[in-house]
């Protein structure tokens, strides 16, 4: 039987996602709360951001704080880290993707997570910054981020894999893929895209990657640029993504970089690890060791 391992005074906040606390999920987070507590931890639940941002905020809660778990997916996880910058962060997977909990090998497992927290098992990764705003796995321009756009203006609740393909198929009928100017560090010349990724850690839906050589604590942000726009040229680089072979095609361009700028004639939308971030122009820069998170070592 696992011992405590820290002192009782030790709290852990959790951020619970109102979308995601029903169901199987409601029993993981019952498995939480109640393995933390046996751990000798103490456990308090907030669904309301403004509540949580008052209880982190009071002294004697703030001084004992241990971490906050983001209970829900991506976007939930880039709340808390967003919100509290310098906090540790702990994820419960409950979302649809679940990007980040599955790099780290974070199962959905309210006592595998309390474990994790008790045993203080922390790594540190690098964040992005666009704007004001923090990202842990990429930022792009174009095509997908306008998907990603449409499937947040239909939102009624909880987004499944369903809820992308109407967005899909009106992006591929309709979007122009306006060209994009990138402009990495100090270059004085610019390059031009009709796609732009940014990736810090190398995680993309459905499993796939979309810069293989991408670690997350390196430093740099790593580049892609897809040369071309079309419905067709986004069918051929999605099916070379899934093959792996996207890297190598001569019309997809790699770089690593600390800063990007990226603008255009037109506005163009941003999406920032798979929620709505606005509209070109960007400026992307790298926050070293911003982000200490709880995953297996």
């Amino acid at each position: 039987m696992l011992e405590p391992a820290v002192p009782l005074a030790r709290w852990v906040a959790i951020q619970r996602n109102p979308r995601s606390g029903t169901g199987k999920n409601r029993a993981m987070l019952l498995d939480l709360v109640a393995e933390l507590r046996r751990l000798g931890l103490r456990p308090r639940m907030f669904k309301d951001r403004a509540r949580l941002a008052a209880w982190v905020a009071h002294r004697q809660a703030g001084e004992g704080l241990e971490c906050i778990v983001a209970a829900g997916g991506d976007g939930t996880l880039a709340d808390v880290f967003n919100r509290f910058p310098g906090v540790p962060v702990a994820i419960l997977p409950m979302g649809t993707e679940n990007l980040m909990a599955k790099f780290l090998s974070i199962p959905a497992c309210g006592v595998t997570v309390a474990r994790l927290i008790a045993d203080r098992s922390r790594r540190q990764f690098d964040l992005g910054q666009i704007g004001e705003r923090r990202f842990a796995l990429m930022v792009s321009a174009g095509f997908d981020a306008e998907i990603i756009r449409q499937t947040h203006a239909a939102r009624q609740g909880h987004i499944s894999h369903a809820a992308y393909l109407q967005p899909i198929v009106e992006s591929l009928r309709s979007y122009e893929h306006p060209l994009l100017r990138v402009t990495v560090d100090d270059a004085e010349k610019s390059q031009t895209a009709r796609l732009a990724v940014v990736v810090n850690i190398p995680a993309y839906a459905l499993g796939l990657s979309m810069a293989q050589g991408a670690k997350g604590d390196d430093g740099l942000l790593d580049l892609r640029l897809f040369e071309r726009g079309s419905a067709f040229q986004m069918i051929r680089y999605f099916y070379n993504l899934t093959q792996g072979t996207h890297e190598k095609l001569p019309d997809v361009i790699s770089r690593t970089a600390r800063r990007v700028r990226i603008d255009s004639e037109q506005p163009v939308p941003l999406q920032a690890d798979g929620d709505p971030a606005g509209f070109t122009p960007a400026d992307i820069s790298l926050l070293p060791g911003a982000l200490e998170v709880y995953a297996p070592r």
